[in-house]
């Protein structure tokens, strides 16, 4: 068995893949059964952000699991495998679990260190847990890269600057445009990156904010916590033709401001200066509302570029970092070496107590005159000298695993119990 991992992200494809590949949270419990189903695939997991598509899975065979998901990403995006390839990483084993780990820390964000990203491992572990796709290993796995996650942020100060994409997204439109305070700003949607990008324009200084959603409970309970107002999702034009910037982040799938949308809303407003960041995957923004005069589109791929001064600034603490990954690596490993000798040690267990049972079997008549409270003696005595005699040699097994004397061990106590 391994641990495999396949995907798409930001560092290996435009955001015309990843818009291809990205799942929705509704579409997500149908992903995991559908692989889960494939012959080469035990358990899974999928983390699907609007930086990545990613597939963890515990496989019979590396070359089947890597065709089961490739062929997964093929039918959910519409590309051959061909148009796919170029695009598509693939780690296994220790690999597969740095990777992992970099993922949780921050490491592997296009904002460096963000803390996003540790509560969308979370959820997508959470999911495959509630279908029954995450069991053993993966819960093993995924328990530890979120301690992991904590522990490069408690240890380190990766995350000290700009701690989220959406805290970049505001950050790089008060870069853009040197202020907010006079600004108009307009947030549409209002889920947790829409709730991360009002309380950052709080903190920029933002005074004039409109938060718009499509559930106008969502939205009122999000302005309400950051002094904003609440415009009417069906106003967006007139609210498109009054903003200085938008900030966009739905979940809608689809493109929601296409350009002759921009287009005929600005001619409501004299064609003043617009900003859009839209940070939504697959995105809100139509890409050619960027040609037109006077509106200055950004999206993901900008935030990136924009975020790489931070990254380069960060270099010493995501080192820090990685000592420990390389650490935490090591430490799952070995935890995932002694669970091999788990089976035999529970068999080396089993087959004592039959024998202890069998002996008190055998003796009964000679226990018969016992009373209950002298019956219970003996039988926790028998009990206590097994367990005694077998700690050294189950101790001895666990720390063992995986090496050549591990397998002399385990040759030997199976040949000493006769277990098979």
């Amino acid at each position: 068995m391994s641990i495999v991992v396949l995907g798409v992200n930001h560092r290996s494809a435009p955001l015309d893949v990843i818009e291809k590949v990205t799942i929705s949270s509704e579409a997500l419990a149908n992903a995991l059964q559908d692989l889960h189903s494939r012959d080469n695939i035990r358990e899974t997991v999928v983390l699907s952000t609007c930086n990545r598509t990613e597939v963890y899975v515990l496989a019979e065979k590396f070359h089947g699991a890597y065709a089961d998901v490739r062929d997964f990403f093929c039918e959910l995006s519409g590309l051959t495998p061909d148009e796919m390839h170029p695009h598509f990483y693939s780690q296994h084993d220790d690999a597969a679990v740095s990777h992992l780990f970099e993922v949780a820390s921050g490491l592997d964000s296009a904002v460096l260190g963000e803390t996003e990203i540790l509560g969308q491992v979370r959820t997508a572990w959470e999911r495959a847990r509630n279908e029954n796709t995450a069991r053993t290993s993966m819960n093993m796995l995924f328990r530890q890269a979120l301690e992991v996650g904590k522990r490069a942020r408690t240890e380190t100060s990766i995350s000290r600057s700009t701690a989220s994409v959406s805290h970049a997204a505001v950050d790089m439109a008060v870069d853009l445009l040197g202020t907010m305070s006079g600004a108009n700003v307009l947030v549409v949607g209002a889920g947790d990156m829409g709730a991360g990008i009002a309380k950052a324009l709080a903190g920029a200084g933002a005074k004039h904010v409109t938060v718009m959603n499509r559930s106008v409970e969502r939205a009122e309970e999000l302005a309400q916590s950051v002094g904003a107002v609440v415009g009417k999702f069906d106003e967006l034009s007139s609210a498109v033709a009054h903003a200085d910037v938008i900030l966009t982040c739905t979940g809608a799938g689809e493109v929601i401001m296409s350009r002759s949308f921009v287009d005929a809303a600005r001619a409501q407003a004299d064609n003043k200066q617009l900003l859009i960041v839209d940070i939504a995957m697959p995105r809100d923004v139509e890409h050619s509302v960027g040609e037109i005069a006077g509106v200055t589109l950004r999206d993901l791929h900008d935030l990136r570029d924009w975020a790489q001064a931070g990254i380069d600034a960060r270099q010493q603490e995501a080192n820090q970092v990685r000592q420990i990954i390389g650490e935490e690596v090591q430490r799952f490993t070995q935890e995932s070496i002694s669970r091999q000798a788990a089976p035999l040690v529970a068999e080396l267990h089993e087959r004592a107590e039959s024998i202890r049972r069998a002996e008190l079997e055998r003796f009964s008549s000679k226990l018969g005159a016992l009373t209950p409270e002298q019956r219970d003696a003996v039988e926790a005595l028998s009990k206590a000298v097994v367990a005694k005699l077998l700690h050294s040699p189950s101790v001895q097994l666990k720390n063992s695993a995986g090496t050549p004397q591990g397998e002399r061990i385990a040759a030997a106590l199976r040949d000493l119990f006769d277990i098979e």
